[in-house]
């Protein structure tokens, strides 16, 4: 049975994919001028979510690195999930925010340029997400052994999926869910004691 701080951190590491996938079925499949203040509004009201999202390769790695090749997966995971919450913000920014400012004053030919500086930034952020994602499950690799391969195997193929649909329904909207059930394994999976912990509670041969 999962424990409640377990069931916690499961709340907490999948409550912006869910946030991101219910904004999808919500999202204009195009940009018009009809859409436009719709399309900007949302993505404002998506700006801080986003970031988020990395928060379920976040917080299993809390704490202190130490001075070994855990500290620096650690660091690693960390650097990547920055990298995402960076550039994918700026994806947000530049293809969400502006591009339906512009639109919807009637802007029409500064949309694909915007489109395009937004994908080249989404698809930087996605990178580096999926670095942090094969770091964070090296790491919880050695701690917790092979339960933690199914968790990251979904979360890694939502990373590809991300590559280029965003939260578009629908596959942006199962690309999120995705990541929603790739970090609930993953809460699962590390639940319990690791390996050193379970070496621990094992009493030594008389």
């Amino acid at each position: 049975m999962t424990s409640l701080p377990a069931l916690r951190t499961m709340a907490l590491v999948t409550v912006a994919p869910l946030l991101l996938a219910a904004a999808g079925v919500m999202h204009p499949r195009h940009l018009t001028a009809a859409a436009a203040d719709h399309w900007a509004v949302l993505h404002i009201a998506l700006l801080p979510v986003f970031p988020f999202l990395a928060l379920g390769l976040v917080l299993p790695l809390w704490g202190r690195p130490r001075r070994d090749i855990e500290g620096a997966l650690t660091v690693l995971a960390w650097a990547g999930s920055l990298c995402y919450a960076a550039y994918y913000a700026g994806l947000d920014a530049v293809a969400g925010i502006s591009a339906g400012v512009v639109v919807g004053h009637g802007v029409h030919g500064a949309a694909g340029g915007l489109f395009a500086t937004g994908d080249e930034l989404g698809r930087a952020g996605v990178c580096g997400l999926a670095v942090a994602v094969l770091a964070t499950c090296a790491l919880l690799g050695r701690r917790h052994g092979i339960r933690v391969l199914p968790g990251g195997a979904v979360l890694l193929a939502a990373c590809w999926s991300f590559w280029d649909s965003h939260i578009f329904w629908p596959r942006g909207v199962f690309t999120m869910l995705g990541f929603a059930l790739g970090f609930a394994l993953l809460t699962v999976a590390t639940s319990g004691g690791g390996h050193d912990a379970t070496l621990r509670k094992t009493p030594a041969n008389p």
